[in-house]
């Protein structure tokens, strides 16, 4: 996981961005996982809920729209840390006028994620591109400006390395 880690972490060394794993790790070994993602310089999302919330479409979908959803994370949970996915720039507006802390961009073309960080230029509000990140995209998705790129792959694809002991 370190390995492969640095390995992203190498094809956005020239930009300001930052890569971080998701919370899709393997049950039981999720602080081992995330201290790999560590080593190999890249950042971990949080390790429980009780680090920050993070709003997701099904939410959403439950609260009827995005300020309604962030609103009653606000109420149930007053200070806490908000992080909210969304999938059109529209949504990202509306979580813009909220004032989260985190906007997850999820699934967002390299136009579309440009779009993104010229809406929310100006605002405190750090942006994350997930979904469809690869070795071969993750520099061009890191130029557009946005703080951060949540890699899923890191914990559940990293490659065997092919390490031997010959004497």
């Amino acid at each position: 996981i370190a390995t492969f880690t640095k390995l992203w972490v190498k094809e956005v060394s020239s930009s300001a961005a930052a890569i971080r794993d998701t919370r899709k790790t393997t049950p039981g070994l999720r602080e081992l996982e995330k201290y790999a993602v560590r080593m190999g310089g890249g950042l971990n999302h949080r390790m429980s809920l009780s680090d920050q919330a993070l709003i997701k479409d099904n939410h959403i979908a439950a609260a009827g729209s995005v300020s309604e959803a962030i609103n009653r994370v606000k109420k149930a949970a007053p200070g806490a840390l908000i992080e909210v996915e969304v999938d059109t720039l529209e949504q990202l507006k509306e979580a813009l006028e909220c004032s989260v802390e985190i906007v997850l961009l999820d699934n967002m073309s390299i136009e579309q994620t440009k779009a993104a960080v010229e809406i929310a230029r100006g605002s405190n509000t750090k942006l994350e591109s997930s979904g469809g990140l690869k070795l071969e995209n993750v520099a061009a998705y890191a130029a557009t400006g946005v703080n951060y790129l949540a890699v899923g792959a890191l914990t559940h694809s990293a490659p065997v390395l092919d390490i031997g002991l010959d004497f």
